[in-house]
């Protein structure tokens, strides 16, 4: 079978046994701040679980897709030097929500497993919970195990999604590929081995594990079960490894081209065709590549891979072009994949063409430093120069050397990095330190907090190398350094103001300020004339983006405050950007926000700015401010003398901030949240605006509706009802469809009726339909089934367009003894590229040869005959 067939075998068997097929959810967990990825097939469901999140049904299925490459299930290291680690994997699972219990998802299991995939009972190994007396009872004498192939672990078979959460003991499955590989069953000595490969988890969830790690009886006992695609299409396609299976060949032959190596057995491409995978989805999902967070991690596997393809020996962009053939494989599954096909190429195309130059360079200076190295630890210096002076990253750095079996000095690597933190954290845009070349006595003199133009001399000119300069031409990039300046340079998440220094005899644009050694820094090039140290020159802030940086800037305070009031005192200021487009907010917060909380600390906001109260800024001492009240932000050092920003009615937020701020609270003008996301674990992040950003978006918005509106030609105030309508219509006109479908299906059963025949006194009724969708099949048996009374049916429906092929066989209760619909389906599944199985009296199966499905229809006569002796 084909992964895409086993995919879809899977979810048609369970949804026989009455389960709710529900499509993949994200890889980007909604409201679980705790989880980095979805890291197993049940996270979308954690809050059905727990009794949280009702839903309208107790029973469901799924093919969930997985990332494990960061946070506690981390697998990232492993992939393409293993059979069977990935980063991205499909978990096909079955749920009950408090509906069936061990018994049935037992039931279930062997079931699929040995009548619809047809894998030998004596292949498969079972372990349960050392404690699981009522599961072993079930296996040995219900289900009947074989007692030499079954195992009482202990902590292999109890399951936990993190240190909190649902949990339970668990049953799991392996399948034994003989005495021709080495290892042991589960729990002997040589279990690490690769003869016994777990192919399925069933964990009985009963409990709720809390932060004090007592385990709290669920509502109501449910049921949670895995069964790996890549590790079950290995078994079912006779491959030890899963880079054998039909998907990943197909992906590695893409690899090999793009990359110009043609053995597919290479490592390396392994690890390029396991990768493309969790990039792709994760930005189908959301994700994009940065520098913290989830972007990170995506990050990482991109330049991973770009580093393995450059290993192989490929010199340009490649990695984008396994897009299509993973689109191939997978985007009929997944039409998201496809939906998103060309943003994911263009995002991985940036990547690469972004990272080629630093792993060119770096992977030379790695390649020298390893080749005069003596002994087998590469220093810490070592790595710290090719991590900071060239950008080469520490994961690539230690992915190298693991090869070559050389240990990296991390203890020298932190000690370096911890002695260029404060000058990183100082340089320039141009990747200079200027220390150097501004040894000036005192410091810049900041007169912005007053006034946004002002009088000054230029001090220092720098270059974007940190050399020093006597002067600046027209077309030069460089830094100015003034004795006074009205430019606030970037610091406590406010960006550095922009403007112009004019001059008599020329002008220079400042596109950024920062501050170094106690001067602010002017960046940015010489538009006309030039410029030379010690002329006198006039600076000038761009009085509108400063206008709506400081009223974002002064925004975060009241949303600081705003936050801790309705979530609680626990929340802290993790960081902050602020800038004239827009305020983003970090902070420590456990769990997402509901859209009531937002809606809560918006309206929080917005009063205070209603209430236009005079900003009020003091200096005073560290304890003092303290004693006042004053919120200190994330760890930051202080001085002893503070200044400390009172803003909002009747001092409602107090804090220490250096920024510029606005006069009264009405100056921010209105404050909107736009964004709520988790950034990491414990930490969100919110993104809103103010002033006349506020006042666009709103704008559009209202324009959007009224567009609405006129399409469905009805009022703004009466868009929401008209909306409700339609999907109340379309619900009646759904189901309208369906009962005249069965309607349809059982006059064409009469009709059909007719053209059943008599094979040795049995009716036999063996018929391709057409019009019919697979789902439609078993509706169209039962009522067949039930007109004829007695007899046999095998139903075929050929898709020429997709290759696909739905069978479907039933025999009613008085000849089950005789003939067996899950024998019968086989036959013909088999001859139509597919395979199948199911119950006495009713089975499914799928074929990918729709052109073979007469032929096979046509052998039912003889076969039946032959059943009946």
């Amino acid at each position: 079978m084909k992964s895409a067939d086993i995919r879809q075998a899977f979810l048609n068997f369970f949804e026989e046994q009455g389960h709710t097929i529900v499509p993949s959810s994200s890889l980007v967990p909604g409201n679980d701040p705790t989880l980095l990825f979805t890291n197993a097939g049940m996270v979308p469901f954690k809050d059905v679980f727990l009794g949280r999140d009702p839903r309208p049904y107790v029973r469901a299925t799924s093919s969930q897709r997985c990332v494990r490459a960061g946070g506690k299930h981390n697998d990232l290291d492993n992939v393409g030097y293993t059979a069977r680690h990935h980063t991205f994997f499909e978990m096909l699972g079955n749920f009950s929500f408090g509906d069936y219990f061990k018994r049935d998802a037992i039931r279930f299991a062997w079931t699929f497993l040995t009548e619809r995939l047809g894998l030998p009972a004596e292949k498969l190994w079972v372990t349960v919970h050392i404690t699981d007396d009522e599961a072993e009872k079930i296996w040995k004498e219900e289900i009947g195990i074989d007692p030499s192939r079954f195992s009482r672990l202990d902590e292999d078979n109890f399951w936990q999604m993190g240190d909190t959460g649902p949990c339970g003991p668990s049953s799991e499955i392996f399948f034994d590929h003989g005495p021709d590989v080495w290892g042991g069953p589960p729990g002997s000595p040589e279990e690490d081995g690769d003869r016994y490969i777990e192919i399925w988890n069933l964990v009985f969830m009963q409990f709720d594990r809390d932060a004090s790690g007592t385990l709290n009886p669920l509502p109501k006992p449910s049921i949670d079960t895995g069964m790996g695609l890549e590790r079950v299409a290995a078994v079912l396609q006779g491959v030890h490894s899963n880079y054998e299976i039909d998907l990943f060949q197909n992906l590695l032959d893409a690899a090999a081209k793009a990359t110009g190596h043609d053995d597919t057995a290479a490592p390396s491409l392994r690890v390029i065709a396991d990768h493309i995978r969790s990039c792709a989805f994760l930005i189908v999902d959301g994700v994009l590549p940065s520098n913290e967070g989830r972007g990170y991690v995506l990050r990482r596997i991109i330049r991973r891979a770009i580093r393995h393809g450059h290993k192989l020996g490929a010199s340009e962009p490649f990695f984008h072009q396994l897009v299509a053939a993973l689109d191939a494989e997978m985007g009929e599954a997944y039409p998201e994949l496809r939906q998103a096909r060309s943003q994911i190429e263009k995002v991985l195309l940036k990547e690469e063409e972004q990272f080629a130059r630093t792993l060119d360079h770096g992977m030379g200076l790695l390649e020298a430093a390893l080749a005069e190295l003596q002994g087998d630890v590469l220093p810490g210096e070592t790595v710290f120069k090719l991590y900071d002076t060239y950008g080469f990253p520490f994961d690539l750095t230690a992915d190298v050397c693991r090869e070559r079996g050389v240990r990296l000095d991390e203890a020298g690597f932190q000690r370096e990095l911890e002695a260029q933190r404060e000058r990183a954290r100082a340089a320039s845009q141009f990747g200079a330190d200027y220390s150097a070349a501004l040894e000036l006595e005192g410091e810049t003199a900041f007169t912005g907090y007053d006034t946004l133009e002002d009088s000054a001399q230029v001090m220092a000119l720098v270059d974007g190398e940190g050399n020093a300069l006597a002067s600046l031409q027209k077309g030069q990039k460089g830094v100015v350094v003034l004795d006074r300046t009205p430019f606030y340079g970037e610091s406590g998440g406010q960006v550095g103001d922009t403007g112009y220094l004019h001059l008599a005899t020329g002008r220079f644009q400042v596109t950024d300020t920062q501050k170094q050694a106690g001067h602010h820094l002017h960046k940015g090039v010489m538009v006309e004339g030039s410029l030379k140290v010690g002329a006198a020159v006039t600076p000038q802030v761009d009085s509108g983006l400063r206008a709506a940086t400081v009223r974002n800037h002064s925004a975060t305070h009241l949303l600081h405050k705003a936050l801790r009031m309705v979530l609680g005192d626990h929340v802290q200021q993790k960081g902050s950007l602020v800038s004239a487009e827009r305020l983003r907010f970090d902070f420590s917060h456990f769990e997402a926000m509901t859209p009531a909380q937002l809606a809560e600390v918006e309206a929080i906001v917005n009063a205070q700015i209603l209430e236009n109260a005079s900003t009020r800024i003091e200096h005073m001492s560290l304890d003092d401010a303290k004693a006042k009240g004053a919120a200190a932000l994330f760890e930051a050092k202080y001085a002893d003398n503070v200044r400390v920003l009172t803003i909002g009615a009747d001092d409602f937020s107090i804090e220490l901030c250096g920024g510029t701020h606005v006069s009264r609270s009405g100056d921010i003008g209105s404050f909107h949240i736009v964004a709520e996301t988790g950034i990491a674990a414990g930490v969100r992040r919110i993104e809103a605006i103010t002033g006349e950003n506020a006042l666009t978006h709103f704008q559009a918005q209202e324009a959007r509706l009224l567009r609405i509106g006129e399409r469905l030609k009805a009022k703004p105030e009466q868009v929401e009802s008209r909306v409700e309508s339609l999907i109340e219509r379309n619900r009646s006109l759904e189901k309208e469809l369906e009962r005249l479908k069965a309607k349809l299906a059982s006059a064409a059963g009469s009709d059909m009726l007719s053209e059943a025949r008599d094979v040795a006194g049995v009716k036999l009724l063996a018929k391709q339909l057409e019009g019919v969708s697979g789902k439609e099949l078993r509706g169209v048996l039962d009522q067949l089934k039930q007109k004829m009374g007695s007899g046999v049916i095998v139903l075929g429906v050929a898709d020429r367009e997709a290759g696909k092929v739905n069978l479907i066989a039933g025999v009613t209760d008085d000849l089950t003894g005789r003939v067996r619909a899950g024998e019968l389906v086989n036959h013909v599944a088999s001859q139509v590229g597919g395979k199948g199985g199911g119950r006495a009296d009713m089975a499914q199966a799928g074929g990918s040869d729709p052109a073979a499905l007469p032929d096979a229809l046509a052998s039912v006569p003889g076969w039946v005959e032959t059943q009946l002796g």
